[in-house]
């Protein structure tokens, strides 16, 4: 596929879809119980028992027999004979019998004879006989052996995306290890003659450098997307620089370089990439920041060119590399799920592009939707106004204008965003 040229700019969606075409879960390895968080599962997990493996209580009380209870009340009691007490992780050892019940804690099995537990507060929590107050809990209280699991059956599929309580339901089965997709290693790569290191901010002091700030911050992406970074520092404006550093990102799921990806005159990530055989399929998006994005493929290894304008190159990550890395990882979910609010101020757009604005959310306007408002200035080198973002403004390409109150779509950033499985930027 030949790369679009500077008239042929995709939108969002289209660029979305050439980025996430043939990517496909990387291989599987085992990991500890532990270690899966965040994880893939990458087959199917099958119970080897019931849970719970026996019929017990669903509350502390008597374990009694349905029959004897039903006409109990407040103002004519039943009284029952106490034959044992049975704690949490304790078996029965006698069979409740008519005019019976069993003292029980809640989660200990529930002895034969017996079919309802009925609480102790409708009791008067009697030790060697007890009288029941309310026939409310007849045939009730009893949690069924396989209620919740039956052995046999998997109670995880392979895709599933393992957050707390899944891990937890894992390690009920017994599962103290699991089969799940590879994390992606990714290669982070900054160009530029302009950029140090922050270890070197005196050339900041002096006026003759800035700091990579793109290079610690797409590594911080990765890792929070779920990857593991590889950084591989700065490459100058130099033809065989950055083809030596592009050679040493070999081996690695992704590279993601910054900078060098717009039309000047020392943009070189194109010439070299092609020149190493690439097949670039991206080259500028309709969108603001980050209209020059590109992607490609080097061999098996996808390559994201993100813009160096360090909130460009964020947005961009948001947009495309965190989907496809969550693709490589085995997610189905890939994209951040946008939620409806209403604008806090009025906006004008100087370009039919689709613009993403740093705003914050603030509480919810008279119709439950979160309000917004834009963090500052919304040039592409502000990094202060990303920092305060709590979400990014969708703004479509239709309108150059929009009112205080209007409604529109937001993507929250960090924990306060979820994942769908599609895209909600449009048809490709």
């Amino acid at each position: 596929m030949t790369a679009p040229t500077k008239a042929e700019p995709l939108t969002a969606a289209e660029a979305q879809a050439r980025v996430l075409a043939g990517a496909r879960p990387l291989d599987v390895e085992r990991v500890a119980l532990d270690d899966s968080l965040g994880r893939v599962l990458a087959q199917d997990v099958v119970a080897p028992v019931s849970l719970p493996p026996w019929n017990n209580a669903g509350m502390d009380g008597y374990a009694v027999r349905a029959d004897d209870v039903r006409e109990a009340a407040r103002d004519h009691p039943t009284m029952l004979t106490v034959i044992e007490t049975i704690a949490a992780g304790a078996q029965p050892t006698r069979v409740v019998g008519r005019g019976e019940a069993a003292r029980i804690m809640t989660g200990a099995p529930i002895p034969a004879g017996a079919d309802s537990v009925v609480r102790v507060e409708d009791t008067d929590g009697g030790a060697d006989t007890v009288m029941v107050l309310d026939a409310r809990d007849a045939g009730h209280n009893v949690r069924p052996r396989g209620e919740d699991v039956r052995s046999g059956e998997a109670v995880l599929r392979a895709g599933t995306a393992i957050g707390p309580a899944q891990l937890g339901l894992l390690a009920s089965v017994g599962a103290a290890s699991v089969a799940v997709r590879r994390r992606p290693r990714v290669a982070v790569l900054s160009t530029g003659d302009e950029l140090a290191d922050v270890t070197d901010f005196d050339a900041v002091r002096g006026g003759r450098r800035i700091v990579n700030s793109n290079g610690p911050a797409i590594c911080a992406l990765v890792r929070d997307a779920g990857g593991i970074p590889t950084a591989l520092g700065i490459v100058r404006d130099d033809p065989e620089e950055m083809r030596a550093a592009v050679e040493r990102a070999a081996g690695h799921d992704l590279l993601i370089t910054t900078g060098g990806v717009s039309v000047g005159a020392f943009d070189y990530t194109r010439d070299v990439l092609r020149a190493l055989g690439a097949e670039l399929s991206v080259w500028r998006v309709r969108i603001r920041p980050g209209a020059p994005t590109g992607f490609g493929r080097l061999g098996a290894m996808p390559w994201l060119g993100l813009p160096g304008n360090p909130v460009s190159s964020l947005v961009t990550f948001e947009l495309f590399a965190r989907p496809l890395m969550r693709a490589l990882a085995g997610h189905t979910r890939l994209f951040r799920r946008t939620i409806p609010v209403r604008l806090d101020e009025s906006l004008t757009l100087a370009a039919p592009l689709t613009h993403f604005l740093r705003v914050t959310l603030h509480p919810a306007s008279d119709d439950g939707l979160p309000r917004v408002r834009l963090t500052g200035g919304q040039g592409s080198g502000l990094l202060s106004s990303m920092a305060r973002a709590d979400a990014l403004l969708v703004v479509p390409p239709d309108r150059s204008e929009y009112e205080a109150g209007e409604r529109l779509e937001a993507i929250p950033l960090g924990d306060g965003g979820s994942f769908g499985e599609s895209s909600t930027l449009g048809s490709p």
